[in-house]
Formats: structure tokens, sequence, C-alpha cells
């Protein structure tokens, strides 16, 4: 064999070594819905490079109405999926073997909106406010219990702020980063409460993994995290990287409506507040988790003989330390 021969397979050995140790590993991520600003940490992370740098090939596949994400990775059709601090912790008591590793909101972005001269959400007791069906078991019992709201109270929702603006005696129920902002373009300035500034307790847009993927995985996920901190520190600085992704995936979401939710999520710490301040972006806490399981024993919504320390871990988000 030539010595021009050999040189050439040698080189093409360590161009293959190279590749092999630059391989970007894989990791589909599905949001809770529609792209929109409430993700914008996540795809800053993907406009700017910032999962590559950190060796991942990230997919986001956006939620939806008729998308069940935690159903879809427990199957294993995703890597990593965003849901709700109570979601989770309701697959625990079905026994779905899956684990919140990170929390993207600090503060729940649950709110109930009221109508001008409305001075606290104390005075709403014995008015009328219209909710979803899901919220029987979530943030309703938790508004009987700290306000002493009773059922009768109970209005319809159907995610239109339409019968709001035509009932000035209506209250309703609403996320601080989209429904105030339909309400303020029609000319009302509206009150909001941000219950998790009362003491509402269960994180929001949480990330879950199947807790096997705990130890197989357990490098990339830590990788994972720490890249969607950096993204989402980038993205309240900036957000332009990420809006120009998300209005991709999402043509129908306006520029408008994304810099509202922008605004709402710095105005309101959503994201840096909270213990994100000192422990980073994304962090988790034991205290936290187990106030919001001590809410769902107190409302009586807590299955018995669950172990609900199960529903999370901090074992990744614990070295990420992102500071905002």
């Amino acid at each position: 064999m030539s010595r021009s021969i050999v040189h050439t397979l040698a080189a093409l050995l360590l161009a293959a070594h190279a590749a092999a140790g630059t391989a970007q590993q894989r990791l589909v991520f599905a949001t809770d819905w529609l792209a929109q600003a409430e993700h914008g940490g996540f795809y800053q992370a993907l406009a700017e490079g910032t999962y590559r740098k950190h060796g991942l090939d990230v997919v986001i596949r956006m939620g939806g109405p008729q998308v069940n994400g935690l159903q879809l990775l427990a199957a294993g059709a995703l890597d990593v999926a965003m849901a709700d601090g109570l979601q989770v912790l309701s697959a625990i008591e079905q026994d779905v073997p899956l684990a919140a590793i990170a929390a993207t909101f600090q503060k729940n972005p649950t709110v109930i909106i009221a109508h001008p001269g409305v001075a606290q959400l104390a005075d709403l007791k014995g008015r009328p406010i219209a909710i979803a069906a899901a919220a029987n078991t979530t943030f309703w019992p938790w508004l009987k219990g700290k306000y002493g709201f009773t059922d009768d109270q109970k209005r319809p929702y159907g995610f239109s702020v339409q019968p709001f603006l035509a009932d000035r005696t209506l209250s309703q129920q609403g996320f601080a980063t989209s429904e105030p902002f339909s309400i303020e373009k029609a000319g009302v300035a509206p009150v909001v409460f941000l219950l998790a500034d009362l003491g509402y307790p269960p994180y929001s847009e949480v990330l879950v993994v199947r807790r096997d993927a705990l130890g197989s995985r357990a490098d990339a996920l830590q990788r994972f995290v720490r890249a969607s901190a950096e993204g989402w520190k980038s993205y309240l600085a900036n957000p332009a990287p990420g809006n120009a992704l998300i209005r991709k995936d999402n043509p129908e979401m306006s520029e408008a409506l994304l810099a509202f939710g922008v605004r709402k999520m710095r105005e309101n710490a959503i994201v840096d507040g909270g213990d994100a301040k000192t422990a980073g972006l994304l962090t988790m806490t034991d205290a936290r988790w187990n106030a919001t399981v001590a809410f769902l024993r107190g409302a009586g919504l807590a299955k018995a003989g669950t172990d609900y320390a199960k529903a999370w871990t901090l074992d990744v988000v614990k070295s990420v330390r992102v500071l905002p």
C-alpha cells in the first residue's frame, strides 16, 4: 500500500472520529400549546444555536388543543414535554413513570380578571366569576379555601373575553400573558390578580421526562436544561430571534401579542423571579412542590397512598445555575 493511500486512510479515520465526537444528541421537546411568548426561551435557544453549542439537536413540537404531551411522552414519542405541575402530580397518581426536572415559570401565570373598581381579590366574594371546568381541580378550590368563594359564583367560561366585556359584573379566569391583551384592545383597563403573588403554589410549564431517562440520558437532559436557561436569559433581554421562529411555527401569532407576553413576563417576574433570582433560571425546590401537595391534600384533591415525591427531582437542575 502506498504512503499516500495510508495518509489518506489515516485522514479519513481522524475525520470520522472527529465527527463522532461532535455528533449532536437528538431531543424531541413538545410545548404545551401553540407557539407563543411563553415558550420564547426555548425558541431563542434554537434560533441562536445554543442547543447545538451544548451538543444537542433539539426539535420543538407545538402542543395544541388535541395534543396530550404527557401521554406522548409516556409512550416514548417525545423526550421532554412541557406540562403544568398539577398534571405531573396527577400522572403520578395514575402510576405513570414521569418526573419533572425543571420549572420554566417560577410564578404560575393564572389570573383572575375583574373590571375597574375592584380593589382586591377578596372583593369578588359572592360575585359571578367565569371559570373553565378544569379549574375545579386546580385554582378554584384554592380560591374557595383562601377567600371563601362559593360554587354558586361560578359561570361557564368559553375561552372568550366577550361575555366579560358585555357584563361589568362578571370576572373571569385567564393568563397574565394573554387574556388581558384582548381586553385592553377592546378599550377596558382590566384589574388583574396574579394568583401566584397571593400564594397559589403550583409550578407552571415544568419540563417532564420519563423516569428511565433520568439515568440513561442524564447528561443530555442537564445540557438541555442549561441551554434552555441560557435561551430564556437571552430571550428576556432581546426576544427578536425567538419571536421569528415562534411566528414561523405559528403564523397567526401577532407581533403585538408577543410583545405583550414578554412585557408581562418581565413585569411579573414570571420566569426570573422567586427562587430563580438566586438559584438560577428554571430552578425548582422541594419546598414549593411540597406546598403544592399540601394544597391538594387540604382541598381534598389528593389521592390516598400516592408517593408524590416521585413527581419531581432536583438532580438535573441543581447544577445548572444560570442566573437571570
